[in-house]
């Protein structure tokens, strides 16, 4: 009669033990090349419009992508047809191109922190002394006790007022925000 051994690795100790770590064999795919023996995590087609995959080493992935080609099987008509297609859906997005962000494109201003910055004479990526310097120029030049009686002076010094203090909420945020 076959015992069984009930003793665990850590000989008692299971802060010895990592997470989630045990005796059983894990699974693991081989590499769909032939004797290739490491691991097979990245998924490439059998052929095109076909749900089945290989599953590859990334070396041997490489080596598969280097020479896959998306028209193989198909005529020249077909082929042409397919690219146009493609190409079709696409443009929509070559169409929208003047809707993207000003400056660096990273998105980190909002449309009201980009009219203000507008408003105040800037560039869309302008750093924040910059802002603090036009902000001070303008509202020296508009102020009420400099230009005494003239209402759109008025108007403009509290137009400038207005755009400083969304873009310095706008980058007190971006200080607080964690990275």
């Amino acid at each position: 009669m076959a015992r069984t051994s009930s003793r665990s690795n850590d000989w008692g100790f299971p802060r010895w033990r990592g997470y989630e770590e045990g005796r059983d064999a894990t699974t693991v795919r081989l590499c769909d090349r032939h004797g290739c023996a490491e691991p097979g995590n990245c998924p490439a087609p059998k052929s095109p419009n076909n749900p089945e995959r290989w599953y590859f080493c990334a070396v041997h992935a490489g080596e598969y992508n280097r020479g896959y080609n998306y028209f193989e099987g198909l005529s020249a008509e077909e082929t042409a047809e397919r690219e146009a297609a493609e190409q079709r859906t696409a443009d929509g997005y070559t169409q929208a191109k003047h809707y993207a962000w000003g400056g660096p494109g990273d998105g980190t201003r909002s449309r009201d922190e980009l009219r203000a910055i507008e408003m105040l004479g800037l560039e869309s990526d302008a750093e924040f002394d910059e802002i603090k310097a036009a902000w001070r120029r303008l509202a020296k030049e508009n102020h009420p006790d400099v230009r005494p009686g003239d209402a759109d002076a008025a108007v403009r010094f509290q137009a400038v007022q207005a755009a400083y203090e969304v873009l310095k909420a706008g980058e007190e945020q971006r200080e607080w925000r964690p990275r």
